[in-house]
């Protein structure tokens, strides 16, 4: 039996798709591109936009496989399963329960399992990995969000927060790290209120120490932090670990603390900057990337270069820009002050623009530098802090190498895998 796949959305639901990969072959499933026994669409609702993609994305796949049973999951489906239904799914399954879905397929019996997501007490435990091919893993060890911002669908979709047990956090460390990964990538929907849950209460230093002592030599990537759990005592324990990789992606989203305030952020812009300074002290030289919605309800000209000129005050080396979309079932969505979509779309145009010079800027900042790289093929690869690598020579695929940065050339790296002589 053969199955394609396609994931809309976060690193987590790049995560529950390889898990589900994982149980699939597991059965005596392959993959194929099409022509497939079973089409998988697991989507994604943070946007409107996310849902057209979602809808788009069930219909497309299910054309490549003419004759396909069709399984769609994740938020969208969550949100909209007769509607994912009524798109010709004959399997429905929510944002959970990806075990039973896999049981579902392979039982090829039409299907729904749309819980309600607030009653949702235990974390899922799934396979960690990677499917085949990847040099790095992903470990989700959180499900859920409690922040409820005005402009967000996902604690509708997927409740409370939820947390792996540490123990169990070590295990998958390790057991990752036994399959040869050199990168692993610690995830969930909002890591930073990990443990919360749990008896003890433990923090997110504390599951990615674990994470870390129990796999020693391999990188280690945080997932999208909110800014409220970068604290001192958190900066520190990282950085005494000596394999967190040095860079931080920060859910910004404005900077602008009076939009700040409508979209029922936990921080201001000069909490954040306090962020971004205490990770450059305790990490010197790391990148640091973040979100940011463009246009969101009332948000004035002036409020716009406001964020624009905090993005250079930050100096990122990325940040994803992206237009407001009304979610239905969202407070934003009925706030005063809506734009319309050119206005929209020529905010995120230039913001876009600032962010390419911050992104050149940080380029060339790097060279002369050494940077950790670890390579995805024979000549190109990522550093630690996420700079895109290509080298003249050659490497080993998924080998971790040092690399001497001597020039920037476009939105990446070039160097040599010698080190600056002396």
């Amino acid at each position: 039996m053969k199955y394609a796949v396609y994931t809309l959305g976060c690193k987590v639901n790049q995560y529950e798709t390889q898990a589900l990969e994982t149980m699939l072959r597991a059965r005596g499933f392959e993959r194929a591109d099409r022509d497939a026994d079973v089409a998988i669409v697991n989507t994604c609702a943070v946007t409107a936009e996310s849902g057209r993609k979602s809808r788009q994305a069930i219909r497309r796949l299910r054309g490549l496989n003419p004759g396909a049973l069709t399984a769609v999951c994740g938020c969208f489906s969550q949100l909209e399963p007769e509607e994912a239904a009524a798109l010709g799914a004959d399997i429905v399954f929510g944002s959970g329960d990806k075990r039973a879905l896999a049981d579902a397929i392979v039982k090829a019996l039409p299907a729904r399992n749309v819980d309600d997501p607030f009653r949702r007490r235990v974390f899922e435990p799934l396979p960690a990995g990677a499917v085949s091919g990847r040099t790095r893993a992903m470990l989700k060890i959180q499900d859920g969000c409690d922040n409820f911002c005005t402009y967000c669908v996902i604690p509708y979709t997927r409740g409370r927060v939820r947390s792996l047990p540490l123990e169990d956090c070590a295990a998958q460390g390790a057991g990752l790290a036994a399959e040869g990964f050199r990168e692993i990538v610690v995830t969930g929907i909002e890591i930073a209120s990990y443990g919360k849950d749990l008896p003890g209460k433990p923090q997110l230093a504390d599951a990615v120490e674990a994470v870390s002592r129990a796999a020693p030599e391999a990188r280690i990537r945080l997932g999208s932090l909110e800014p409220t759990a970068v604290t001192e005592e958190f900066c520190r324990r990282l950085a005494a670990l000596g394999n967190v990789c040095p860079h931080f992606h920060l859910s910004l989203q404005s900077g602008c603390d009076d939009t700040l305030r409508r979209m029922n952020r936990k921080y201001d812009t000069a909490a954040f900057l306090a962020v971004c300074e205490r990770l450059r002290r305790h990490f010197p030289g790391c990148g640091l990337t973040a979100d940011l919605i463009c246009g969101f309800p009332g948000e004035t000209e002036e409020d716009f270069e406001t964020t624009l000129g905090f993005l250079q005050t930050c100096g990122f080396f990325f940040v994803h820009a992206f237009p407001y979309s009304v979610r239905p079932g969202t407070k934003a969505a009925d706030m005063p002050g809506q734009l319309s979509r050119a206005e929209k779309e020529d905010r995120v145009r230039r913001a876009g623009e600032v962010i390419g010079q911050l992104r050149r800027d940080y380029l060339e900042s790097c060279v002369g530098r050494t940077l950790s790289v670890l390579f995805e093929n024979d000549h190109a690869g990522h550093s630690g802090n996420y700079c895109p690598v290509r080298i003249g020579g050659t490497a080993r695929r998924g080998a971790v190498e040092d690399v001497y940065i001597t020039a920037a050339d476009g939105d990446g790296l070039l160097g040599e895998l010698t080190k600056r002589p002396e």
